[in-house]
Parts: structure tokens; sequence; C-alpha cells
């Protein structure tokens, strides 16, 4: 329903600035009215709450030049809160960024304002809208700031209360406070309503501010209505003494409008008497705000990079795919200053400890906290660093969520994943990702990678930080023989025919690959011939290659140390959908325990044994 009030506030040019605050302050509530009824839908109350907040922060406080989105020397605003992208339009509007025709556009088919904020608009650094995101994001930007740039900037992040039950903001709690990130500021709204009810805590700001001094941050309780606090709450903020900020603000959703003010039922719903609600704001207004443009005449930091080549392993020796990765990272840290790493308190498994030893400055742990582990990596890539973040492949099922809107907020990301699979061992299956090849393969854009030796780990791991959108690595536990020379290509979405035959086609990747040349062998001695193709690019995955093997052969049997649904056989299956040729996947069916790698592949029925059976029979069909 579009609004047909034009009612226009009678605003004298010679007001005070008190005066100027709160007239933005009711533009942006009136707009945000505006924006969700033209759209007929959308958060109006949860953007009308924060309205003060963000009138006083645009209005001497928030340094960033709209004109040069691009400027290094620009704060940082997110909103954590990203269903309150109508009062974030508002402001886009305020500033002269949009005009008024293009904030009526709201949730349009083709507009670049979303229903929740995301980089098509080049102020927004990150995708939100996910609750408890912006917050981790915004500490890896700090981070940012302060290691890797070396610059003044702020990072500001608008919270909802709701959001504050999250575990990824305690995890950004935590690291915020241990890292002393007095450059982050977070602006929590508490508006006491969430969409079903009252939230957990309310209007009850002690219960936050017991949270937040217990992690190490400096707490300013202000009525969020009020100019003045609101005012002196953000100079207060602005002067850092080694801790981070939190302004809680008690406010109240749909403020100024009785109909919705304070009142559960409304929320993500535009207002049932826009008209009404707008003449009891005011009136439109077209009030503009020139932010303040970030001074000096700072640069970003460089680190030098000394260069070096890529390390080489010999053909016939046994390593660690996992070892190789570390040793690679360690090697592209010598060649490009601008690649960080960061690990989340395994790096003595994951071999990430090799580039923390030679470029500490460019090394971030994370801790136990996988969620905040890849938001660090989702900020630092903002400001065009290039980050490897590492942990065991299971662990990364825990920022799951953080990875799938990494890939709508056109992140460039790095992940690695050790400890893949049954081969994993007597660890025993809590340690066993089986799932994550599937979960990555789902992400839009991704790359997933899943190297069979030493060689092959440290191209890959070079072509990963060229490379745009999610690149995902499985890496394996044990020693695997190297059987590539050093410096061979592995394009991603490439494979490599590792052995060549005519009766029937194995496919493998990581393990696989080393228990199908074994299989390979052991069908040569009864006569039948075998090809092998190494598929370790699971996504995007050689069709041509999987097609010309289905045409030239008998069929395929494909073996992962994952489970069958989503991986390694799956992406084969799809390659060859339409083509009528035999495939067999052998994947992990059955719960493992714990037990020797051998004994759990034979187990799982993915090792050479039962791949050259599930070869025999498909040449006897």
């Amino acid at each position: 329903m579009l609004v047909s009030v034009e009612v226009r506030a009678g605003i004298s040019p010679g007001m005070d600035h008190l005066s100027f605050r709160i007239e933005l302050a009711q533009q942006l509530r009136v707009d945000s009215v505006r924006a969700s009824s033209a759209a007929g839908s959308g958060h109006p109350t949860s953007s009308m709450s924060a309205a003060d907040l963000m009138a006083g922060l645009l209005d001497g406080h928030l340094r960033l030049d709209f004109d040069h989105p691009e400027d290094p020397r620009n704060d940082h605003l997110i909103f954590s809160k990203g269903h309150a992208s109508p009062l974030y339009y508002s402001c886009l509007k305020a500033v002269g960024a949009i005009d008024d025709a293009e904030l009526l556009t709201f949730r349009e088919f083709g507009s670049r304002l979303e229903g929740h904020p995301t980089p098509v608009l080049p102020w927004v650094d990150v995708a939100t809208g996910s609750l408890g995101q912006g917050l981790p994001i915004g500490v890896g930007l700090a981070l940012t700031a302060q290691r890797l740039d070396r610059l003044p900037y702020r990072v500001w992040v608008l919270c909802g209360d709701s959001e504050m039950a999250e575990g990824s903001i305690w995890e950004a709690l935590e690291h915020a406070g241990h890292e002393q990130l007095d450059n982050l500021i977070a602006l929590i709204d508490v508006n006491r309503l969430g969409q079903t009810g009252q939230t957990m805590h309310g209007w009850d700001l002690d219960a936050y501010a017991a949270r937040a001094y217990a992690a190490g941050w400096r707490v300013l309780q202000i009525d969020g209505h009020d100019p003045e606090q609101v005012e002196a709450a953000l100079k207060d903020a602005e002067s850092g003494d080694g801790r981070p900020v939190a302004v809680l603000a008690a406010t109240k959703k749909g403020k100024g409008v009785a109909e919705v003010e304070d009142r559960p039922g409304f929320h993500g719903k535009p207002l049932v008497h826009p008209d009404e609600a707008i003449r009891e704001l005011g009136g439109i207004r077209d009030l503009r705000v020139t932010c303040a443009k970030p001074t000096g005449d700072e640069t970003p930091h460089v680190f030098e990079a000394p260069g070096g080549g890529l390390p080489a392993f010999e053909p016939g020796a046994a390593v660690a795919t996992r070892k190789a990765y570390g040793e690679a990272l360690r090697a592209l840290g010598d060649r490009r200053g601008d690649v960080v790493a960061l690990d989340g308190e395994v790096s003595n498994s994951t071999f990430s400890e090799l580039f923390r030893d030679a470029h500490p400055a460019r090394y971030f742990e994370m801790y136990i906290a996988e969620q905040q582990l890849v938001a660090a990596a989702i900020g630092m890539q903002v400001r065009g660093w290039v980050p490897f973040a590492s942990t065991f492949a299971a662990f990364l099922s825990r920022a799951y969520d953080f990875i799938r809107m990494a890939a709508v907020s056109r992140a460039n990301l790095r992940l690695m994943g050790s400890h893949a699979g049954v081969s994993i061992g007597e660890d025993g299956p809590s340690q066993m990702a089986m799932e994550d090849l599937a979960e990555f393969r789902a992400v839009h854009g991704s790359a997933v990678l899943y190297p069979c030796d030493g060689n092959q780990t440290v191209q890959l791991v070079a072509e990963m930080a060229d490379r745009d959108g999610i690149s995902y690595l499985r890496t394996t536990r044990g020693a695997t023989p190297v059987i590539y020379e050093p410096g061979e290509e592995f394009p991603v979405g490439g494979s490599r025919m590792v052995r060549d035959g005519d009766d029937v086609t194995l496919v493998g990747a990581g393990i696989t690959l080393h228990e199908a040349l074994k299989a390979a062998e052991t069908l040569a001695r009864e006569d039948i011939q075998a090809r092998v193709i190494d598929l370790y690019s699971i996504k995007p995955v050689d069709v041509d290659a999987l097609r010309r093997a289905a045409a030239e052969t008998g069929g395929l049997v494909t073996a992962e140390d994952h489970w069958p649904e989503g991986g390694l056989g799956e992406a084969v299956l799809s390659a060859l959908a339409g083509t009528g040729a035999p495939v067999r996947v052998l994947a992990v069916r059955g719960m493992p325990g714990s037990g020797t790698p051998a004994e759990l592949l034979g187990q799982a029925g993915i090792d050479a044994p039962a791949i050259a059976l599930a070869a025999r029979e498909m040449v006897a069909v």
C-alpha cells in the first residue's frame, strides 16, 4: 500500500542542534513507515525504536564518506539487527546516498533495497538478517583496524535485544574484551519485545550489563529516546580506554505511534494505518545530514613479503595433507603480505602454527569459538585481506550459518577442515566430519577441494588465495604417499586421470584415491584394467572427464570417506545425469566407532578390497 500523506513538517532552518536531532529521528521513523507500507511488508516498529540512536550517530559521530565508500579510513556501520532495514535505508536517504524514489522501492523485485541489507549497496559491508552475526563480524573488522590496517576507524554495530540470546553474540563479547577492541561500539536497542512476546530480560539493562562487564566491556546505560543521553553516550564511547563499548539503550518498539508503541503483535508487519501514523509523527520531512568525513592522510599498513617458493615434497614420501596445508600457508605468507591466518585453538593439528610462528602479526587465535572464527575472517576480507581459517572439519558445522551468509555477503573466504572421515581413526565419530562435503557443496558459488597428496595440497592452497567466493579444503589426518611431482597444476574444477584403463573407472579423492589405486593394482593382476580418476575438485566437478570415462569404460565406482548423501558420489551422479551410465557409490553408511584407520575404512566398505569387489561386480554385469 503506497502512503498518500503529503504533510511536510515545517522545520526552521535556524533550529538548534537538539531540535535537529529530534526532527531527524522523526524523519527516520516516518520514512521507515513509508518504505514498509509501500512494500506491504517489513519491520517498521523495530526500526522506529532505534531511530534516536541512529540520528545521533549520523549527526556528528559516524565518520563515513558516503561518496567514497571505498575509503579505507571510513568508519564501518553494521546493522546486526538486519530486519531493521527500513531504518538503514532511511538513513541512506538522510545522508543523500539514495533518493526518496529509491527508498519507496523497498523489497521490490530488482531493487537494491532488499528485505535485509546486502552488499549490493556499496555502503553495506556484509549481509545481515540472520541474527547474531553482525557483532562477531564487527569484531573481525575491529581486529583488522587495530592489527592489520592499523587505522583509527571505528566499527559501529546496531544490535537488537532479541539477538543477545545468540551464543555467537557472547563469543563476540568474549573475544572483543580479550583483545581490548576499544574501536568497537555496540549500540544495543533494548526495546523489550521480540517477534512473539517479551525478550528474556525485557528492559533489565543490568542483566545485559553484567554479562558485558564480565567479558571486559565498558557499559553505558541510557534512555534511548533521550537525545541528550544518546549524545553523551556516543561521545563517551569515542573516548577509548582499552575496552569495547556497549551502549545499552532502553527503547520502545514502534516509538511515537500510539497504535503500535510498546505493544506486542506488530513485529514484522507494516502499520495498519500508515497515514495516521505519519501525521502523529509530525509528517514527512526532507532533512539532510552530512556525516563527518574521515580525516588525516593515513593509509592501510602493508606487511613486507620477502618472497620465496612454495614447498615441494618428493614423490614416494609420506606426508599428511593437513601438514602440507600448514607449510603452503606459511609459504604464501612469505610471498604475500595480504594473507592472514586464523585458527580455533587446534593449530598444532591443522598446522596453521607454521604460519603463526613465521608471521605472528598476521595470525589470529580465535579459541574454541568457531562462529567467531568464521565471522572474524568475514570481517577481515571486507577490507581486502586474504584470510584462511582452519579447524577440525566437524567443528565448522557450528559456524555453518555464518558460512552460508558469507555467500550472501559475496565474501571471499578460505576455510580448511582437517580430521575428516573415518580415516582419522581412534578418536571416534564425534571428531569425524562426514557431512562437510555436502555442507559446502550446498553453499552458493563454493569450491570444494579434497587433495590426496602434499604437492596437490600446496597448489590448491595457492589457488584458493586468488579465488573469489568461498573455498573449502578438506584435509586428511594421516600421512599419504606423494604421487604428484612438485609444481604440477591442479585447477579448481579439474580432475586427474592417475591410471588409464577401459574396463571400469574408479573415482576417489583424498584418502580413497589411494585406496582406488591399490584396488586398480589388484584388478590388473586379474586382467581387469581400471581407470582411476582423482576427483580432487568435488565442486565444481569435472563433468567432461567423468562423462568421457562413462563413455569409454563399463561404468564407474566411486569411493568416499563421507556419508553417501551430498558427497563425492552424488557429485558424480549429478555430472552423469541423463547418460544412463552405471555408477556404484561406496560411502560410509553405518555409524563408526573407534579403531585404526585401516579397520574403519574396511568396516565402512571404502577400502581397496571393497572397491575392487565393486569393480568386479560391475565388470561381470
